[in-house]
């Protein structure tokens, strides 16, 4: 006997929106026992990471806070996956646009105020783009993997980050540690719920992922994304050209990106140093893909992947688990979400092997 996967007439949608779910929950389930089997208490272990940050009072805020550029990252992502477009560097991206949000900072000095943030989070948004931009090029004009540019290009942006916070942009008063100054008063972003670390951009993301759905289910751009990415020969049929779409995709993505890195700068952070990249960007691709390339979805995604952030700094200090399991718990579910598509988009069927056949004839 042989098995063999069949493509499904139509996804079930009850299957779609049960995979990222039932994903989640066998991640915890195979975390209680890995754990268990190593010695530490499973079940206790699991809950810090991924319920007590929900359940606790004074954890959601960091939530809220980690989730944010997690989920603009990831809409942006979302919109080049739909296409087939793969961009991997949103990482760099994210370290860009802080960077250029960072330019307009030192450069309006003590000046502060809605103008020079707005101007900082549009040169974020720009130098995201810009840096999204590359690959699209490179692709568009060379035939150039858009996966192994994106990605390679994330190492450069370490690079200039590196350069940039230890040499022209490092802090005279600093005591020599490479970082920039920090911003001023009047120069971060203000804060929407007093007494915690909630800051403007936490509502930029939670309203971006509507706008996002919006554009992807009621306009013909997002009509356009779809079918490039579903049906390309339909899509050169209907006049949609695939090299304008990598371009608005890899633009979209790098913006989003570089959107995040400034939110988090000007709102968060308020200082770039050599820690400043922080994995968002790859993470978000989890997100994207756990959020069903859905913006909704990725609103949602976004929150249980932050969860999994706190929770494992809690489970550090808790059950004295290592600094790495919230990747470990990341990565799992990632490959249970790819897994579980397979079976949702495909159906396995068992045929008899070649050689039974013959022998019946």
């Amino acid at each position: 006997m042989r098995l063999k996967l069949e493509k499904r007439p139509e996804p079930s949608l009850l299957m779609l929106v049960a995979a990222p779910v039932a994903s989640v929950l066998l991640t915890m389930i195979i975390g209680v026992v890995v754990f268990d089997l190593i010695g530490i208490k499973g079940a206790k272990a699991v809950m810090d990471i991924f319920l007590t940050p929900i359940l606790s009072p004074v954890k959601w805020q960091d939530v809220a806070a980690k989730a944010a550029p997690l989920i603009i990252i990831a809409l942006g992502l979302s919109v080049g996956n739909r296409a087939q477009v793969w961009n991997i560097g949103a990482e760099g991206q994210y370290v860009i646009g802080a960077l250029a949000a960072a330019g307009v900072g030192i450069a309006a000095g003590a000046s502060g105020g809605p103008d020079v943030l707005l101007l900082m989070i549009a040169a974020g948004m720009i130098g995201g783009a810009a840096w999204g931009g590359i690959p699209a090029l490179l692709r568009t004009r060379f035939n150039v993997n858009e996966i192994l540019s994106s990605l390679m290009l994330t190492y450069v942006a370490l690079q200039v980050l590196g350069f940039m916070v230890g040499g022209p942009w490092k802090d005279p008063n600093g005591r020599n540690f490479p970082a920039t100054a920090p911003l001023a008063d009047n120069q971060t972003l203000p804060i929407i719920v007093p007494g915690t670390t909630i800051h403007l951009g936490v509502a930029v993301a939670v309203i971006l992922p509507f706008v996002f759905w919006i554009l992807m289910s009621r306009s013909v751009f997002g009509f356009q994304i779809r079918v490039v990415g579903s049906a390309p020969n339909a899509a050169r049929h209907g006049g949609f050209d695939a090299g304008r779409t990598i371009w608005l995709a890899m633009l979209i993505g790098g913006g989003m990106a570089g959107l995040a890195g400034s939110l988090e700068f000007s709102g968060m952070l308020h200082k770039i140093d050599l820690g400043f990249p922080s994995g968002y960007g790859f993470t978000a691709i989890i997100v994207s893909f756990l959020g069903r390339l859905n913006p909704i979805g990725c609103l949602v995604a976004g929150i249980v992947m932050a969860v999994t952030y706190v929770g494992g700094q809690m489970a550090q200090t808790s059950v004295h688990i290592p600094n790495s399991t919230a990747g470990i718990f990341q990565a799992m579910m990632l490959f249970f979400i790819l897994a579980s598509d397979i079976l949702v988009r495909y159906r396995v069927r068992l045929l008899p092997s070649a050689k039974t056949v013959g022998a019946g004839e």
